[in-house]
């Protein structure tokens, strides 16, 4: 196992591609007007690359043609101060050739925001990285032992 710097465990690409596949909800991170946005949004890992749809005149739809963006997902347990997060930069870019849009309309991405979200945004995660919060409890599973708990 490889730690960081600040003790946290360094995760594999596989791993990182892994944790993003169960992730019910992302945050894509892009440039708005000069200024750095984040928006969350639900989405598919397909492969590499990261499925998000929206509406075609929305911002994000906007703002991500051709840019390169970054993108995070995370899970966290406050109780037992466990977790990961996962970030993968690349290119994003809308989805305009027919075929395409056919395949993608087929994966299980259904949006959670209201009205019509018909236009398919992909991130290419060409850079992956991510990082894992141990157990800081003494038994290592994540639980504190009854012994510890009383103190």
């Amino acid at each position: 196992m490889q730690l960081d710097s600040s003790g946290l465990q360094v995760l594999s690409h596989e791993e990182c591609l892994g944790l993003l596949s169960t992730a019910p909800i992302g945050r894509i991170v892009f440039t708005d007007h000069a200024l750095p946005a984040v928006q969350p949004v639900n989405f598919h890992l397909d492969g590499r690359s990261i499925v998000i749809r929206t509406s075609v005149g929305s911002k994000l739809a906007a703002a991500t043609r051709h840019a390169i963006v970054a993108f995070e997902a995370d899970q966290f347990d406050t109780e037992l101060h466990t977790g990961w997060s996962v970030t993968a930069v690349g290119h994003a870019r809308a989805v305009t050739e027919p075929a395409e849009i056919n395949r993608l309309t087929a994966l299980p991405l259904t949006t959670w925001a209201p009205g019509s979200r018909d236009h398919y945004i992909v991130v290419e995660a060409e850079q992956i990285s991510g990082r894992r919060i141990i157990s800081p409890h003494p038994n290592g599973n994540g639980t504190l032992s009854p012994r510890s708990a009383q103190r």
